[in-house]
């Protein structure tokens, strides 16, 4: 899959933008806050229909301005496919593929999959557990049609039972049993297919990790969920009563987590600065690798946004022979310093694109 142009209207701090991008590599080049990082973002928001930097899509919107449109157009396997995404101030953003609004956004999701390695992933390592559930979920969504509709029925029978638990009468019995029942259903149909993926992805993430370090450090990533402790109906009915004291639910899907490790330590306590931060582009580029080989069988698009900062000039010399070889497809990378993109670039047998970024505004160098 390759993006060949980009449109920007009103995104964030950018006025406006018509962008034409090479094949395999585009840089942008310029200061930190000159809006680098938010064309990678407008590309992500094209994938997933939201923001990496707000759960508010009005927060998308330039200062100033009541409106805002971002357009991509797509060589997706030989066929075209435009890509339009629009949004007036209080008003509900309207998503459409070759000018056909979907019915469900969920549609759109794992049509043009993407991987994008930010500084904002630090929190997957030193936020809570939310924050690994949602790179997961992220993930699978991505080639996986049905995962999604498992989550959102996961999820409302979640808040239906919790609602029962903060009632002030105490709920019936055939009534609340209902919807653990439907947690219990769905909550194994996900911890599966959560479990499967981490199973694949271990072994691909240990890999780019020593190819980055070029050390012998040893990384683990381990899945763990209440439903590893038996039938998750039993789990979630066997504390039914501490669970209406507290007034939610303790146990289920929504609360598994990854254990992030390196020398069997957890690395938010062990690891470097250099160290997390290699532990988080080799989980990344090993979810590109993953992708690139399920679901629809098209290489994603790889986000790179200031990754070189924090690594030694080892590491990135090893990131860049990594992203610069055949495994990976169409690259936008961004970064202050111009020595590191003329190294990729070097490295690069094939077409590239580079831009500087001034103040919102783009140019093609």
């Amino acid at each position: 899959m390759i993006l060949k142009k980009l449109s920007l209207l009103n995104y964030r701090n950018i006025e406006s933008a018509d962008l034409v991008f090479s094949d395999k590599i585009n840089c942008f080049i310029g200061m930190n806050g000159e809006g680098k990082t938010n064309i990678l973002d407008s590309i992500f928001f094209l994938s997933f229909t939201k923001s990496t930097a707000s759960s508010q899509d009005s927060a998308n919107i330039r200062h100033g301005e009541d409106m805002m449109m971002v357009q991509g157009t797509y060589d997706l396997n030989g066929s075209e496919e435009v890509v339009s995404i629009g949004l007036k101030m209080h008003q509900k953003k309207s998503v459409k593929r070759n000018q056909k609004a979907y019915k469900k956004l969920s549609e759109h999701i794992g049509m043009f999959p993407l991987v994008i390695v930010s500084p904002r992933d630090s929190e997957l390592i030193v936020g809570g557990s939310e924050e690994r559930r949602r790179f997961m979920d992220l993930v699978i969504s991505q080639y996986d049609a049905e995962y999604i509709g498992l989550l959102s029925s996961y999820n409302r029978a979640l808040q239906q039972r919790n609602s029962l638990l903060k009632a002030e009468e105490e709920p019936a019995d055939d009534v609340i049993s209902v919807y653990e029942d439907m947690m219990a259903m769905y909550g194994e149909m996900i911890f599966e297919k959560r479990s499967s993926f981490i199973e694949e992805l271990v072994p691909l993430f240990q890999k780019f990790y020593c190819a980055i370090s070029g050390e012998g450090e040893e990384v683990g990533l381990l899945y763990t969920s209440h439903c590893q402790r038996g039938p998750l109906l039993d789990v979630i009915r066997r504390d039914r009563m501490k669970d209406r004291v507290m007034g939610y639910s303790l146990h289920g899907v929504h609360k598994d987590d990854l254990e992030m490790t390196l020398g069997g330590f957890q690395i938010k306590r062990e690891g470097s600065q250099g160290q997390s931060k290699t532990y988080l582009v080799a989980l990344k580029l090993a979810q590109y690798y993953f992708l690139s080989l399920a679901g629809k069988k098209t290489a994603p698009l790889l986000l790179l946004d200031d990754i070189f900062d924090k690594l030694d000039s080892s590491r990135v010399e090893n990131i860049i022979r990594l992203v610069s070889g055949e495994s990976f497809g169409q690259i936008f990378i961004t970064d202050t310093n111009r020595e590191n993109m003329d190294l990729l670039l070097e490295r690069c047998d094939g077409d590239y694109r580079l831009f500087r970024v001034s103040h919102g505004r783009i140019v093609t160098l």
